[in-house]
């Protein structure tokens, strides 16, 4: 009997055992996503919604400098980890003064003469480092500041307004580089 109840408190402490050895991984995935519609009119069913939604890789810092790519003139960045960073779209878009027309696209970051621009590529589903310039369908300036305490993982945000008109900042923020530019539906 004692036996039995030795294996069967052994069989309890093996799973708990093999868990403490289980880290977290590098990188995780995130997705951020804005509904958009049409107002409604008094008397018919609400327009169905729209969405803006950026799908990508989320490094976390991990006591390393961060984003050391965005560090030097000429590297593009991935904006992400893994994947390609998707934007996928159902509405025409205005994003730091270009057009973006409704579909999928692969979203990179490069800084050049120490500005910062977001660049709208054509190609999707590709590992993040396959970049093709010349799939490019926009590079735009992103507005740059430091933050005063350092952002452990990756954040990408489509931030609308209190209220009104579809439109208001993209947000790709990490250690402690905040980059924004604005969007509108079109």
């Amino acid at each position: 009997m004692r036996v039995l109840a030795l294996v069967a408190a052994l069989a309890f402490v093996a799973p708990l055992s093999a868990q403490a050895n289980l880290v977290a991984a590098p990188s995780t995935r995130a997705t951020t996503v804005m509904s958009v519609s049409a107002p409604r009119v008094q008397g018919q069913p609400a327009p169905a919604a729209k969405s803006v939604k950026i799908d990508y890789g989320q490094p976390h810092a991990r006591g390393r400098a961060v984003p050391t790519e965005l560090g030097t003139d000429g590297t593009v960045w991935r904006t992400g980890a893994n994947t390609s960073t998707t934007l996928t779209t159902e509405v025409a878009l205005t994003i730091g003064g270009a057009a973006v027309p409704a579909g999928n696209y692969s979203l990179y970051t490069v800084r050049e003469g120490g500005k910062y621009f977001l660049i709208i590529n054509n190609n999707t589903g590709q590992w993040g480092t396959e970049y093709d310039k010349s799939k490019d369908l926009a590079r735009v300036p992103l507005t740059a500041r430091t933050l005063t305490d350092a952002q452990e993982s990756l954040q990408i945000a489509l931030v609308p307004p209190m209220s009104g008109p579809a439109k208001g900042q993209l947000t790709i923020s990490w250690g402690k580089l905040h980059l924004s530019t604005e969007w509108a539906a079109r």
